[in-house]
């Protein structure tokens, strides 16, 4: 038969099958009810993590050329060191032997307010130098981008405008580019406008560029941005990196007590730089799903185990009348491929309404996800492991029935009698090594997310240091020329507090720059009279912070005394240390030196800007814990806002926002209305942003952990289920096959409570057996956790033993009642049906 006869016999053949598939399936509703909806489950929550996968770590960036693009860090050995300053910025954009673009952009950047229009807003706005839209290929819809001549220092109030801002505040106005708008007090000229579609990768989408005009002979060491680089064409990461070996050495030189003689600038993929703190959280999802996925082929297979077996009759009579073995098995790998297609379908829909509902609710700070998961979509990826998946489900789960039903001795089949058919011991042992591979993975997930909820309950256990309840925050962008003085913004907090004060409700009012659990700002720290170690100047954490800020966070002075409205900016220059910091610098603390005795210098070798006397340490705090509660405080120098130079004043202005913090005796939300007003007022009109309460802020410092435990003990209860209905499934089916059996067992006299005990005995051994090596393998897997525990060892104790007890408890109910259906056989009837 030529090639095209046999490829159309064998499509006809394929059809006729699936129709035959289709009808026998319809045939047992109660089967493929069931075994759709494990199918369902296993595929739909691997679509739906995948779907996640796939945005965040496979869908390359949108720029031209991706590959190209990299990130320039620090190697240290304690590990790479992410940021960059003026001072290296410059260093970097002269030695181009292997870029073709180095560019700088703020990550973050301070909120704009935009006063012109009917009505005053804080926006997002970051400063980029002039090469950063040409390295990331932004399409622009009107005018241009910067120009190097915009980007020098001083080059001009002009600015590019994202085209979201422009849709909303200027209704897409069509002569946009050349108009000037108020900003932050100021006028600013747009010269273009960029075209939709521009993805930053930031966690915040920018409203607006700036220039970044750095002067390239500027001693700023201040770290607020980040570098980007395009590798030239032929250039490979490890020749860059080579190269750049001399920029550390040129660095080194001139700025000696700023990187250590190890460190060195380096660069790494920026599309791997943007993913590398969520990828291991993701792929351990990953894995986890898988094991879902397994868990319910297993149990798919074993009901067509007992469906196959039920037809062994019909499928030796097949055969008996001339079907070949392929012909068999290629009838059977349909039907399960039909039912494999139909719970992919089935899964891809469940997938993506689940993943929309988990990432609507709190995912945490996963990149490139979109606000509340918007970027993640079902693309052809998706769909093409969807149908993957269930392929290959299907021939993993109908193979192995096919191949034993096909093998089955045709002539003993023949004979057998319709109610015994198929008991033979391989069909017995196959199906009791896929429940023992059922309970061990689901030992396997429950242990992680057993782990994960210790984690959870580990996390809110700890201490943060601070009071967060009735403490409402809020931040005020000060950016501009109004503000670059600190006695400026020095009267406008005094205003500000007063009138905040004095409203019914609120207990204390204060400011700062940041806020506790979200991190610091770091500069060069040391105690006057002591030499620099290994003649640098070590970096510790600093907050700037008004009289009050202790007493709104009931942080403890342990020593000393506060900040109060005496210290000034002409008072003496004062700081509050945290206990950390004493336990590290003084040695016996606190029974040893006093800190209280002692000065620091601050900034020294940091640039103009930090530049200033030595302070008097004042008072000791209780630690906090600034970086998350998941990471021991660290050493903490704060400073009052009234004494800090007006370098760092017009800095903090630029990188950052003012955060006013009130305490109030009511529930905080209930005045937000009336402290934005008062602020308003003080600020002549300055809008406020990011109204949060301070528990808002710490619960969203564990989102990510949250979200992470959520997913992991969802699929553990998946798991959980799939097994008890497996190991259910297989003892009825054993209960049923050896009716005559037990039937004759109590007709010889045996009591109904040894039935039950064996029947009960036979299915907790395959329960055990699944148990002890589910176990081993979680000694082994757990060590995956470590980078995601808190609180609590991979092998913790308490959950390797209620763990086991909690399966092996279920287990004993899903074998429970086919036990006790055993127990009431009437054996007359039984011993009737053969």
């Amino acid at each position: 038969m030529p090639l095209a006869g046999q490829i159309a016999s064998l499509y006809a053949s394929l059809i006729h099958d699936a129709r035959y598939a289709v009808r026998a399936l319809s045939k047992t509703p109660a089967f493929t009810a069931t075994a759709l909806a494990a199918l369902a489950v296993g595929i739909g929550a691997n679509t739906a993590i995948f779907s996640v996968v796939n945005t965040v770590l496979l869908k390359p960036l949108t720029y031209p050329d991706p590959g190209r693009i990299v990130l320039f860090l620090v190697s240290t050995p304690a590990g790479p060191s992410y940021g960059a300053s003026a001072t290296k910025f410059n260093v970097l954009r002269r030695r181009t032997q292997a870029f073709e673009d180095v560019c700088a952009y703020e990550y973050q950047g301070a909120g704009l307010n935009l006063t012109g229009g009917a009505y005053p807003e804080q926006i997002h706005g970051i400063r980029v130098t002039a090469g950063y839209f040409r390295l990331l290929g932004a399409p622009v819809a009107q005018g241009r981008t910067f120009t190097a001549e915009d980007d020098r220092p001083h080059g001009g109030h002009v600015l590019v405008l994202g085209y979201g801002l422009w849709q909303r505040r200027f209704g897409g106005d069509p002569h946009m580019a050349g108009k000037t708008i108020s900003l932050s007090g100021a006028p600013y000229t747009v010269v273009g406008v960029l075209g939709p579609g521009f993805n930053t990768e930031l966690d915040s989408p920018p409203d607006v560029w700036l220039p970044f005009q750095i002067d390239p002979g500027s001693d700023d060491h201040a770290q607020y941005f980040n570098v980007l680089g395009r590798l030239k064409r032929g250039v490979t990461p490890g020749t860059a990196n080579a190269q750049l070996e001399l920029a550390s050495d040129e660095f080194r030189r001139k700025y000696p007590n700023i990187m250590g003689p190890r460190d060195r600038f380096s660069i790494e993929p920026f599309g791997d730089s943007l993913v590398s703190d969520v990828r291991p959280s993701l792929l351990v999802l990953a894995g986890a799903v898988t094991f879902v996925l397994l868990i319910a082929c297993a149990n798919v297979a074993n009901l067509l185990l007992v469906r196959a077996t039920g037809r062994k009759r019909e499928i030796a009579m097949r055969a008996a009348l001339g079907a070949g073995q392929w012909r068999i098995i290629r009838q059977l790998l349909t039907e399960s491929l039909v039912l494999s297609i139909a719970g992919g379908a089935l899964g891809l829909g469940l997938g993506a309404a689940g993943v929309r509902a988990l990432l609507a609710a709190n995912p945490g700070d996963i990149p490139r996800i979109g606000e509340h998961g918007a970027a993640v979509a079902m693309d052809w990826r998706v769909l093409a492991f969807t149908v993957f998946v269930s392929l290959g489900t299907g021939i993993l789960f109908g193979l192995i029935p096919a191949l034993g039903v096909s093998r089955a001795d045709l002539s003993a089949t023949l004979k057998e009698g319709g109610g015994r058919a198929g008991t033979g011991l391989r069909q017995n042992r196959t199906r009791a090594l896929l429940v023992v591979s059922e309970m061990a993975l689901a030992l396997v997930l429950l242990v992680g997310a057993a782990l994960l909820i210790r984690t959870f309950v580990a996390l809110r256990g700890v201490d943060p240091g601070f009071d967060a309840h009735h403490v409402l925050t809020m931040r005020m962008s000060v950016a501009g020329s109004r503000f670059e003085k600190t006695s400026e913004v020095n009267r406008l907090l005094r205003d500000g507090l007063e009138r905040v004060e004095a409203l019914p409700g609120v207990v204390r009012a204060g400011t700062a720059y940041s806020l506790p659990i979200e991190g610091h700002f770091g500069i060069p720290f040391n105690i006057v009279g002591r030499a620099p170690g290994n003649s640098r100047y070590d970096g510790r954490g600093w907050m700037c912070v008004s009289p009050g800020y202790f007493d709104i966070f009931k942080i403890p002075v342990l020593r000393g005394r506060a900040f109060s409205e005496r210290d000034n900016a002409g008072a003496m220059r004062v700081a509050i240390v945290n206990q950390a910091l004493a336990r590290k610098f003084w040695a016996g603390y606190p029974a040893g030196p006093d800190p209280l005795a002692d000065r620091v210098i601050l900034g020294k070798g940091y640039g103009p800007e930090f530049e200033e006397p030595a302070r008097q340490i004042v008072g000791v705090v209780g630690d906090v814990h600034d970086s998350g509660l998941n990471h021991n405080p660290e050493p903490v120098v704060y400073v009052p806002m009234a004494q800090v130079t007006d370098g760092i004043t017009a800095l903090a202005a630029r990188a950052s926002r003012i955060v006013w913090i009130v305490r109030t005796r009511v529930e905080s939300r209930s005045l937000g209305g009336a402290i934005e007003r008062e602020l308003q007022e003080a600020s002549g009109g300055l809008p406020v942003a990011q109204v949060r309460t301070m528990e808002e802020v710490v619960r969203q410092s564990t989102a990510r952990e949250d979200f992470d435990m959520t997913l992991l003990t969802i699929f553990g209860c998946a798991a959980l289920l799939l097994a008890a209905i497996g190991i259910y499934g297989l003892m009825a089916y054993a209960v049923e096959q050896r009716r005559q059996e037990l039937g004759i067992r109590m007709a010889l006299g045996a009591a109904t409570q040894h039935v039950r005990n064996m029947i009960v005995w036979q299915g907790m051994r395959l329960a055990l057996a699944g148990v002890a090596v589910g176990v081993a393998a979680a000694f082994a897997l757990t060590r995956l956790l470590e980078n995601f525990l808190f609180g609590v060892r991979a092998w913790d104790a308490l959950v390797f033993v209620s763990v086991p007890v909690l399966l092996s408890a279920v287990a004993l109910l899903a074998v429970w009642a086919p036990a006790v259906r055993a127990t009431r056989i009437d054996p007359a009837e039984a011993l009737r049906c053969e």
